[in-house]
């Protein structure tokens, strides 16, 4: 199979949207390419949730609607490189989920002096490539990250389940321990979610930042500066 250059927005990073999927992308220290023929509409949903989220973080207001995106995010194998400690020995993958946050706790994390975000429990849906077939995979994340002066300071997958084949859940399994015990894949996880947050959104999506500027206020004008009005004059003669 030929497979084209991923075009940008597949390459986005999706932090906080789609992090649960970044959290899978991260078990396999993955970088953001296109595997396995890429859905219908899966870059324009990306797209879509990433204008959302980056609108959300920037407009800083609580009210509103919450995040949903249904999401598809693929991988080449030669792009899910692994690490020593846990090597990727499998194929392509794919993963969809249904992204569902809450507007106030995002905002929270970019207002608040100091914040735990939990992202409630999601069930990512897999296809990996095992020894030329196709196997089924499903696991269930709720990562945390911890927020000091609006910025990640810690971060953790938080594995809460996987069904699938005995190598790839083991492989899934140990990489999300690592990560949630030693740190494996800490730093770039937290340079992920910062990067997207404070350099991602404000460069792609300028106008959002700047439509959220409140308009200056007239000061209000002192009885003692008002100009009086012109006395009138006397007829002549008068």
């Amino acid at each position: 199979m030929i497979r084209k250059p991923a075009p940008a927005s597949s390459r986005r990073p999706l932090s906080l949207a789609a992090l649960i999927v970044a959290a899978l992308g991260c078990v396999f220290q993955a970088s953001a390419a296109r595997a396995l023929d890429e859905g219908a509409g899966e870059a324009k949903a990306i797209d879509a949730c990433d204008k959302r989220l980056c609108t959300i973080l920037q407009q800083k207001n609580p009210s509103g609607e919450d995040l949903k995106c249904l999401l598809t995010k693929t991988w080449a194998k030669s792009s899910l490189k692994g690490d020593r400690s846990v090597g990727w020995g499998f194929g392509d993958a794919r993963c969809t989920v249904q992204i569902e946050i809450s507007r106030a706790r995002i905002v929270a994390t970019v207002t608040d002096k100091d914040t735990k975000f939990s992202v409630p429990a999601h069930t990512a849906h897999c296809i990996v490539e095992q020894d030329g077939e196709l196997k089924t995979v499903k696991a269930t994340l709720a990562p945390k990250i911890v927020f000091k002066g609006g910025k990640a300071e810690k971060i953790w997958i938080n594995l809460l389940h996987v069904e699938g084949p005995t190598a790839i859940k083991a492989t899934m399994t140990t990489a999300a321990q690592l990560n949630d015990t030693i740190g494996l894949f800490h730093r770039s996880m937290l340079r992920a979610v910062n990067g997207y947050i404070y350099k991602h959104c404000p460069k792609e999506y300028p106008l959002t930042q700047s439509a959220t500027a409140t308009p200056a206020k007239r000061a209000p004008v002192k009885p003692g500066n008002r100009a009086q009005p012109a006395a009138p004059k006397k007829p002549e003669g008068g």
